[in-house]
């Protein structure tokens, strides 16, 4: 019995035609960039949080207790309810708003989310550039977060749905990529405007969040719908297939259609999404859909990412040095990223996210470790071990950008069927936003009363979510979508849970009004 049960698609896609033409990768390119959005807001909202003019306006308690209150320990001294709120409010609307995106996405189109999301999330950038209270800001906060509860749930779909099911996973850790590529941008955006005379460079920070989201919705209205979505809205086969043949660029695109038409049918039958997923022949696709986002969380990223800057100041960095140790991690994730593109649909899912596992165990375990022999409560920690520090971070958030940052977003969409893929997705999406929103109010708290503890609670974490992987994921690489149930069958876990189910099923498609019949032409292959 294999552990690990890897299932190796054939190359080319189980017989599936077709190469990466211009067409799939302009897509893609505009569809990905969304990713810019969470990014640079996950990147803004630690710079701004750590600079002395936006807490004096804003946060003055803060303020005041960074500027060298004796009596605060060195761990708490951006510990600010209020601030936390800040950071943290707009998941909580995102999380909202991604369960509605589901209905739109499958309803309207994963288009017609994505310019929802694109356009709130410029009105969300217009509130936070001209804020001048701490009111302003949450509402910049909040739409920011709808418009990410939108783009998150409807992009990784539409790129998984476009992409050839051999380079799936290249083109769907794009999305991840421009994630980091969206912190590195807002963490160089930090680093220029701090420096700029009258404390009002933060306004720069939070107001050009609106020039990815306006390419992105801008780009949105001249995006084509993916395939599925053209058979799933109105069955139209023919417009499917002319969308395919341009996507694929060959006339041999028969096989595929054929598969997306039996998985329209099988969808057609589904009034329920959410309540369908919790049957037993989709328990494997909701433990995975509801485990990788909650696993993704716990590693201490999103610390990394919104927290950076305030982190390296508490450990003794100035303002200047801080944010730019914020930039350098993200220049080392941005660079893995490209490494996981290359490599992820030649080694696997599972290989990139166990090797990643260890390294991140081996950086959090590190670093506490430092902190708790060279970092104490009152005083500053030596400069030589801060920047040492920094370089275990940077190993850190390399680990995770080429195994679990991109493979969160790929694994549930490629792993769902049609019927419940829009509502798995919004699943990944609600999890990793409700976790990343109770990390957000509770970091703080937590580096506060744990101190260094904090690091080897995440290392603790990480350990878990390898083993899992270890156990319980199969491999997915080059399978296509439309016949991924084979990998449950053959798991030495999962087929005992799926293994009756189906068969009880398998007549509905043929009996199930509205269904649309599959063509008689020839398998162009």
């Amino acid at each position: 019995m294999a552990i690990g049960a890897f299932v190796d698609g054939p190359a080319g896609g189980a017989g599936y035609n077709g190469r990466v033409t211009s067409f799939v990768v302009l897509s893609c390119i505009v569809a990905g960039s969304g990713g810019i959005l969470f990014g640079y807001d996950l990147g803004i909202s630690g710079g701004v949080t750590s600079m002395e003019s936006f807490l004096k306006k804003f946060f003055p308690d803060v303020y005041h207790q960074m500027k060298g209150d004796s009596h605060v320990s060195n761990y708490c001294r951006f510990d600010s309810e209020l601030l936390t709120v800040f950071t943290s409010s707009l998941y909580i609307a995102g999380l909202v708003a991604t369960l509605f995106a589901s209905s739109v996405t499958t309803k309207y189109g994963r288009r017609a989310s994505i310019l929802i999301g694109g356009s709130v999330f410029i009105a969300g950038s217009v509130f936070g550039g001209a804020a001048v209270n701490v009111y302003m800001l949450l509402i910049n906060r909040i739409l920011l977060g709808i418009g990410l509860g939108f783009t998150n749930q409807s992009i990784p779909l539409y790129l998984s749905e476009m992409a050839p099911p051999q380079y799936r996973g290249a083109i769907n850790n794009g999305f991840e990529l421009c994630i980091s590529i969206g912190i590195l941008i807002a963490n160089l955006i930090n680093y220029g405007v701090a420096k700029i005379e009258g404390g009002w460079g933060w306004r720069i920070s939070l107001s050009m969040a609106a020039v990815p989201a306006a390419f992105l919705t801008i780009g949105a209205i001249f995006l084509p719908e993916t395939p599925s979505f053209l058979i799933q809205r109105d069955g139209n086969i023919d417009q499917a297939k002319m969308m395919l043949q341009r996507l694929r660029g060959t006339t041999g695109v028969q096989k595929e259609l054929d598969d997306l038409v039996t998985a329209s049918n099988i969808s057609r039958t589904i009034k329920n999404p959410y309540r369908n997923s919790l049957k037993k022949k989709y328990r494997p696709q909701l433990v995975i859909a509801l485990l990788i986002p909650f696993f993704n969380q716990v590693t201490g990223i999103n610390v990394i990412n919104f927290y950076a800057p305030v982190m390296f100041r508490t450990i003794g960095l100035k303002e200047s040095a801080s944010l730019m140790s914020a930039v350098v991690t993200r220049l080392c994730a941005t660079v893995a990223n490209i490494v996981a593109m290359i490599v992820v649909d030649r080694f696997g899912r599972r290989k990139l996210l166990l090797v990643g596992g260890v390294q991140m165990i081996l950086s959090q375990f590190t670093v506490g470790a430092v902190l708790a022999v060279k970092f104490k409560d009152h005083g500053v920690m030596e400069k030589e071990y801060a920047y040492l520090v920094l370089v275990i971070m940077c190993v850190f958030v390399a680990g995770f950008a080429w195994s679990w940052g991109p493979l969160t977003y790929l694994v549930p969409t490629e792993i769902c069927p049609l019927e419940i893929r829009s509502a798995g997705q919004s699943v990944v999406i609600a999890v990793i936003f409700l976790v990343t929103f109770v990390i957000g109010q509770t970091f703080l708290a937590m580096l506060c009363h744990l101190k260094f503890a904090t690091f080897f609670l995440f290392g603790g974490w990480v350990c878990v979510m390898t083993m899992f992987v270890f156990f319980f994921l199969p491999e997915t690489k080059q399978l296509p979508m439309e016949q991924m149930e084979q990998v449950w069958r053959r798991h030495w876990f999962w087929k005992r849970i799926v293994g009756g189910e189906e068969e009880e099923e398998a007549g509905q498609t043929q009996t199930a009004p509205g269904s649309i019949a599959l063509s008689t032409a020839p398998h162009n292959n």
